[in-house]
């Protein structure tokens, strides 16, 4: 088995006016490397498109999960799905992304806009089969993975983006494809690749989106381990144990607090360098030690980066802020979120003394609760998360 792993976000914006997104996306992870993504897009938008994208996307991402044939999805949702008085239409249009074993990519695509696959920075023209079922043209398509291989999959709300605004005939997908290119070779995570490609939209709407807009993005990287100490161990003999077990471990190393980057430094036998710039006045300037990635506070600088992660699983606005500034929260969001697949957190449970002020907002559980609360969105991003407490 190769060492990729498939980066996957998405975001969507409703049609003005409506509270309800008509888009829906399901991701199914049948195991570490292999993963179903489907796009469904209801008919109209609103309550009834809300319902009707919904159960497309979940019946197919169970269905195909399983390894029943497209065939059987799409007669399942003909039969399931009510059909539209108005237009005799039955089901919403859908796109399905299966990522096997980490090895091979299959789309599935049915009246969405077609999949963009970019490939070294540029547009890659994967081949495409027709099928007809039920009378309906589905495409299918198989590709072999490449590192860095990017996949945008969108509803039709994308591509009619600036109808009689900016655009005659709406934002086509050529169009797309040429903002992407660019962008693609950054280096930004999926989420914030579909956050920038959406708010393109979203201002070629004027703000006003005349149709439920959904970009969902999938990126091939290679897999990169990140290990994160966070608090000093309740017992002072297991201090070299842990920074043993630590230091040990591949990939980057970041350390957060002021007593735990004491040991850290004292471990490694180099000096803890203080940096005087207060980048950010709420939170405290970082620090250096040779042999470490990143040298942060610890409670109030992790209580900002769990900000940031809440936001990064909803609308993903607190990018333009995490993205280029250099405080010690920022740092450790580019790291934990764009960089890391698989993350370590080594957790101490010393209780601090100066945590004890009846006066200050931070006490022990503050301290678990932030771990907790980080670990469980760092997964819902899809990261690997292992958490060694001491």
């Amino acid at each position: 088995m190769n060492n990729l792993c498939a980066d996957i976000g998405y975001r969507s914006i409703n049609h003005y006016g409506e509270e309800l997104c008509g888009d829906h996306v399901d991701i199914i992870e049948q195991n570490e490397s292999s993963t179903v993504v489907v796009l469904a897009d209801g008919l109209g938008s609103g309550v009834k498109a809300s319902i009707l994208s919904t159960l497309t996307s979940k019946i197919i991402s169970t269905m195909i999960a399983e390894g029943l044939s497209i065939e059987d999805c799409v007669q399942t949702i003909a039969a399931t799905l009510p059909v539209c008085s108005v237009r005799g239409v039955a089901y919403s249009t859908f796109t399905i992304l299966c990522i096997l074993n980490n090895e091979d990519a299959e789309l599935i695509q049915y009246d969405n806009p077609q999949v963009i696959m970019i490939r070294d920075g540029k547009n890659y023209d994967y081949p495409k089969t027709e099928m007809n079922i039920d009378g309906k043209r589905i495409y299918r398509s198989r590709v072999k993975l490449r590192e860095d291989d990017l996949f945008i999959a969108m509803s039709d709300g994308c591509t009619h983006a600036g109808v009689g605004n900016f655009y005659n005939f709406g934002w086509k997908r050529e169009d797309i494809i040429d903002f992407m290119e660019p962008i693609s070779i950054a280096g930004y995570t999926a989420k914030t690749l579909s956050t920038i490609l959406l708010d393109e939209v979203n201002r070629l709407y004027d703000h006003k989106p005349g149709d439920d807009a959904t970009v969902c993005t999938l990126r091939i990287r290679r897999r990169s381990p990140v290990n994160l100490l966070f608090g000093p161990p309740s017992n002072r003999d297991d201090c070299n144990k842990m920074m043993a077990l630590f230091f040990s471990k591949e990939g980057k190393h970041i350390v957060c607090g002021g007593t735990t980057s004491s040991i850290a430094a004292k471990y490694l036998g180099k000096p803890l360098v203080p940096c005087l710039d207060f980048v950010d006045k709420e939170i405290p300037p970082i620090a250096k030690i040779e042999g470490v990635d990143l040298v942060t506070e610890g409670v109030i600088t992790v209580n900002r980066v769990l900000t940031y992660a809440k936001d990064y699983l909803k609308d993903n606005e607190s990018y333009q802020q995490w993205s280029y500034k250099r405080d010690g929260a920022s740092l450790i969001s580019r790291i934990l979120f764009e960089d890391a697949t698989d993350i370590n957190f080594f957790v101490g449970r010393a209780i601090n003394p100066a945590h004890q002020n009846p006066d200050l907002p931070i006490n022990f559980s503050i301290k678990m609760n932030l771990v907790s609360e980080l670990s469980d969105c760092l997964q819902k991003m899809g990261k690997r998360i292992k958490v060694s407490y001491f």
